[in-house]
């Protein structure tokens, strides 16, 4: 019911000042309306546009988890070159040896 009321006093609201007089826009007597010239004379701003890449070549995609290397695949003629060695590790049942691997990738 509330809300009736409010719209009617609303469209009553509106119907008041859109018929006050001296409301209308003035039209002048050879009957053509008056345009805006400034808003004419006024150059069209161009859009920056904004170059994107992306940060790693050869991948398209996003994903929340970080890289195991400094950059994935670099492109056609890289080859990845490793580095194998073997290493102690000090466990609660003993000394044991592990073998460790450091990659990186080479332009060929």
């Amino acid at each position: 019911m509330q809300r009736i009321v409010m719209l009617l006093s609303a469209a009553a609201f509106g119907v008041l000042f859109a018929a006050a007089p001296g409301t209308a826009a003035p039209v002048p007597q050879d009957g053509v309306a008056a345009t805006d010239v400034s808003a004419q004379s006024k150059p069209k701003r161009v859009r920056p546009q904004i170059r994107v890449t992306p940060r790693y070549r050869g991948r398209n995609y996003h994903t929340t988890y970080p890289l195991p290397y400094r950059s994935e695949y670099p492109g056609p003629g890289a080859v990845r070159e490793c580095r194998a060695r073997l290493v102690q590790e000090f466990r609660p049942s003993g000394t044991v040896i592990v073998p460790r691997m450091n990659c990186w990738w080479v332009r060929g």
